[in-house]
């Protein structure tokens, strides 16, 4: 249930309002905006009158919501989340609320010296945040499976050079305190479903970069965010990176519908993973024009120095001075979507 305070409502009068909601076995949302106060009720509120809540004097109006979904819903939260990340240099990033976050680096941490000149070179092109699997989900049990916890002290590494904050991803719960220095917590399309996992990470503060599976829906991509919003954590980052389909020329189908969908449906930033979604380089720069085009917060770009050596998904890596050329591009389009870069 959505409730839309009047504006003029002082903010004694609001939290009185929250007390006497709350003590009707709910929780309450508050969301304050320019112009706009909204109160957003979870739990059971089939005890609760619509009846009386729209009579009551600070009431302006009263929604009931149909969404399984809640604190991940637009109506709950009108204005354009941003997710705010401090960064070693001093310079903190943002993605969504008209910031575009762009995230570049290897699919997989090979080598320090790999992982430091490719964070310098993304750093350089203009990217704010850099990539890297320490630990990675393999298809084949016998495929390069990641350094782990070695590759977490390099991409650490990468980041005290560079200043860059660093996005890699979680796999089990028993990794969470190793990631205490990540930045931005990856959860991949193999976990989005992973009910316990997510949580664990509501009781986290971190920024949560969450992928959609390959096989869900929009509403299910959603709702995995509402399990991590319902523990308390609201810095949800959601990804597209291709959905499943029959035609097997790409490694997946890119779903840009879904960007203008989820922006509609939920206020939580949206960006695009243009890399696993073709699965071949030379698509990447293509697709990374269309999602900003399509309205995405921001990019997860691979970029390899070497992708022809690469231990883990080369043929979709681009090398830095590619990175290069399409930032020169991206800023142009940004510029076009009223957005900063």
């Amino acid at each position: 249930m959505i409730i839309a305070i009047k504006p003029g409502t002082t903010k004694e009068d609001i939290r009185a309002f929250i007390a006497r909601m709350e003590s009707q076995g709910v929780k309450v949302d508050y969301s304050e905006g320019a112009s706009q106060t909204v109160l957003g009720l979870v739990g059971d509120t089939t005890g609760i009158s619509e009846e009386t809540l729209s009579a009551h004097h600070l009431v302006e109006k009263v929604i009931r919501v149909q969404e399984p979904y809640k604190r991940a819903n637009r109506m709950f939260h009108p204005q354009d989340t941003r997710i705010d990340i401090p960064a070693a240099d001093d310079s903190p990033r943002s993605i969504g609320g008209g910031q575009l976050g762009i995230i570049a680096g290897p699919c997989s941490v090979e080598t320090r010296e790999q992982i430091v000149a490719v964070a310098r070179a993304v750093k350089q092109a203009g990217a704010g945040f850099l990539r890297g699997g320490a630990f990675k989900p393999r298809t084949s049990p016998y495929s390069f499976q990641g350094l782990g916890c070695e590759g977490l002290d390099l991409l650490l590494e990468a980041k005290k050079e560079t200043g860059l904050p660093i996005v890699t991803e979680l796999m089990a719960i028993h990794q969470l305190e190793l990631f205490d220095e990540v930045d931005v917590i990856q959860i991949g399309a193999r976990n989005m479903q992973n009910f316990t996992l997510l949580k664990e990470l509501g009781c986290c503060r971190k920024p949560i970069l969450l992928k959609r599976g390959y096989a869900c829906t929009i509403t299910e991509l959603l709702m995995a965010a509402e399990y991590i919003m319902a523990g308390g954590n609201d810095k949800i980052i959601l990804c597209e990176r291709g959905i499943r389909s029959f035609d097997s020329f790409t490694r997946n189908v890119l779903d840009l519908a879904a960007i203008p969908a989820l922006k509609k449906k939920s206020h939580l930033p949206v960006i695009v993973d243009p890399s696993h979604a073709t699965g071949l380089a030379w698509m990447v720069p293509a697709m990374a024009k269309a999602a900003l085009a399509a309205g995405a917060d921001g990019l997860i770009i691979e970029v390899h120095n070497n992708p022809e050596a690469a231990l883990c998904d080369g043929e979709q890596s681009i090398t830095p001075d590619q990175f290069g050329t399409l930032m020169t591009v991206l800023r142009k389009y940004a510029a076009l979507e009223e957005k900063t870069l």
